[in-house]
């Protein structure tokens, strides 16, 4: 994956949040766990895309 395409994913997901947060009328409650949920889905992307977290799939819960 290049860095241009890493890059725009980014502004995408940044930008798509921002309009849930300013024109989406929601509790600042729920608002706050989407954020959170939104910044931990991507930080687990990033590790994956520069290779320093493996493939999600190949964790076993027992």
């Amino acid at each position: 994956m290049s860095l241009i395409s890493v890059v725009v994913v980014l502004v995408v997901v940044g930008v798509a949040l921002w309009l849930i947060n300013t024109y989406i009328p929601m509790d600042s409650k729920i608002k706050s766990i989407l954020n959170v949920v939104v910044i931990i889905v991507v930080a687990i992307w990033l590790l994956q895309a520069f290779g320093i977290l493996g493939n999600i799939n190949d964790v076993r819960i027992r």
